[in-house]
């Protein structure tokens, strides 16, 4: 039997976000080097966790000091000489997301990644984690235990598991026959009950998409905070980030359910179907993939449908979402610059870092993703006569790649074609490597289709008829801004008037023809004016007081809602049971 990697981390200093860590390898070649990723698996962006590393020294065997040579910001030549050796250092803690690590008093939460060195000779090897933790605090991680260790049968699995400690209780619940975790921290804790009773009808319907879960048992890690909203996937877990009081109103349950329906399915899609770019993964640097859209995308659209299936969201709700969710695509005019595909192949630099331009140079993956994956059912489904749908491509890849060996570039158009014929190939060029408009008239496979009208009011999300037909005939004015909060203007959008006139991002607003105004009521007061009108907008720009004549365009039509075919067939009508579980006409389309 080899002799594993192991690895102890202390919680000793929880006040000044320390945590200690302590790394024992076996012999390693005669100049062993440690290093430290530069990423974390699912979030694309290098985020250089070594710059939090302070106090590092390293001993060999008998516990004498030995030469630790820097070679890099991440990795150290260790004077080993074909002997064991080992680490201790101290890593800062203090940045609360899902892809970092954070210790406080109240908890500790950690990525190993951010925290767990490794030597590329052992990788394979199995590693062993203990966790030394205050008195009254327990430890969880979705690793199997070995004692008083968790084990892992190598580095991946290692700091794919990400460890979660403080003084918390678990909510356990069993989910197609597995046992399941939620383990949270901060309050309001929310119902016990009515938790464990949604995450397991999410969890089993999708399981029952794929025929069962991959994994023995399942832990979310849950923590509630007073912003943020994010999700991070793991093999046998997630870590969810969400405001605490969201999740008192039915929206904000809604949306919780969806975003831990979103972190499951990566159980199937994107840790075991995964992109063989990330086979094996290289946490030295970046690795390009055009797939991320089908990875994350088509994930995206399954968190809805998936609540929808379990029975949490009402068919009309999810039709209003979908629509919301084209609305922001619409907004978007960096649509028309960037393909999808680029989009999966650049996330290292634009997605995980959006600057004043992105609006108007760059598209969500996640965002158009999911439209497209949207879209692509349909096609299959209309491309079949209603006899597949996207459901069977992604058990054809589960089949053919959940085994670890990684979906080459051209596998997710490869398996469509398997499923649904070779006539999609024109709908991918369209929809992945061009810039063109999608084609949405594919809705009317399921007797829907897509209108657009003008926003309402700056919170207009879209995704809903007009309020009135008053309202969709008044013209409004449109300056083409996006305010930061406050009065600071974040965006100036790519061919609006506001960019004509001379508007720039980073503009402090001051006022409106005189009287004064932030980024928000600057909006929607020149929304109650008329196309055509010139204003005046005040604004510093680098302490110089600005006055910036905007004379003023009409609105445009992005808002974005399915309506239902004024006389449908029955095959329509049957073809939008079987895609949504509803009956056609139980209610309108795009209400609440």
């Amino acid at each position: 039997m080899v002799d594993p990697v192991r690895y102890r981390v202390s919680v000793a200093h929880p006040h000044a976000h320390l945590f200690e860590v302590e790394a024992v390898f076996p012999p390693a070649g005669e100049t062993p080097v440690v290093c430290l990723p530069v990423w974390t698996p699912g979030s694309y962006l290098v985020r250089e966790f070594a710059r939090n590393v302070q106090d590092f020294e390293a001993r060999d065997e008998g516990g004498h000091p030995v030469a630790a040579t820097r070679l890099d910001k991440r990795s150290f030549r260790i004077a080993a000489s074909g002997r064991g050796f080992r680490l201790k250092y101290r890593v800062y803690a203090n940045e609360l997301s899902v892809r970092t690590s954070h210790l406080d008093g109240t908890h500790g939460f950690f990525n190993g990644a951010n925290l767990l060195f490794y030597v590329e000779g052992l990788r394979q090897r199995p590693h062993h984690l203990e966790l030394n933790a205050p008195k009254g605090w327990t430890g969880f991680c979705a690793l199997e235990r070995d004692g008083a260790a968790w084990v892992a049968p190598d580095y991946d699995a290692l700091v794919d598991s990400p460890v979660e400690v403080g003084p918390h209780r678990a909510l356990e619940f069993s989910a197609a026959d597995k046992p399941h975790q939620v383990v949270i921290w901060g309050d309001p804790a929310p119902d016990p009950v009515r938790l464990a009773g949604d995450l397991t009808r999410i969890c089993e319907a999708e399981a029952a998409l794929f025929g069962g879960l991959p994994c023995p048992r399942y832990l979310f890690i849950v923590h509630l905070s007073d912003k943020g909203r994010g999700g991070l996937e793991h093999m046998d877990s997630c870590t969810l980030l969400y405001p605490r009081f969201g999740l008192g109103t039915p929206k904000g349950w809604e949306d919780f359910m969806t975003l831990a329906a979103h972190e499951y399915f990566h159980l199937w899609n994107v840790k075991r179907i995964k992109p063989k770019a990330l086979v094996p993964f290289d946490y030295s640097q970046e690795v390009y993939t055009s797939l991320l859209w089908a990875f994350e995308g088509v994930t995206s659209y399954y968190d809805n449908l998936l609540v929808r299936r379990a029975g949490i969201m009402s068919a009309n709700r999810y039709l209003t979402r979908l629509g919301e969710t084209l609305t922001s695509l619409q907004a978007t005019p960096g649509r028309g610059v960037q393909t999808l595909a680029d989009a999966s192949w650049l996330s290292w630099i634009k997605h995980y870092r959006p600057d004043e331009n992105s609006p108007n140079s760059a598209i969500s993956y996640y965002l158009k993703g999911e439209v497209v994956a949207c879209l692509l059912d349909l096609e299959i489904r209309r491309a079949t006569r209603d006899g597949k749908s996207l459901d069977d491509v992604m058990r054809l890849l589960w089949q053919r790649f959940g085994h670890g060996r990684g979906v080459p570039e051209d596998g997710v158009e490869a398996a469509v074609a398997e499923v649904a014929g070779p006539s999609l190939r024109p709908f991918f060029d369209r929809a992945l490597r061009s810039t063109s408009e999608l084609d949405y008239r594919v809705f009317s496979q399921v007797g829907l289709e897509a209108r657009f009208r003008v926003k309402e009011s700056a919170g207009d999300k879209g995704g809903t008829p007009p309020r009135s037909k008053a309202a969709e005939a008044k013209p409004r004015g449109w300056l083409g801004v996006v305010g930061r909060g406050g009065s600071t203007l974040a965006t100036v959008l790519d061919g609006s008037p506001a960019m004509t006139a001379g508007l720039y991002a980073d503009d402090e607003v001051v006022a409106l023809d005189g009287y004064r105004v932030d980024s928000g009521s600057l909006v929607s007061r020149c929304e109650d004016r008329r196309p055509g009108e010139q204003v005046t907008v005040t604004v510093f720009r680098r302490d110089s007081l600005i006055q910036v004549p905007v004379t003023l365009g009409a609105k445009p039509a992005d808002a974005v809602f399915l309506a239902r075919v004024e006389h449908p067939t029955e095959e329509q009508k049957a073809a939008y049971h079987r895609w949504l579980g509803a009956a056609w006409d139980e209610a309108s389309a795009g209400g609440s």
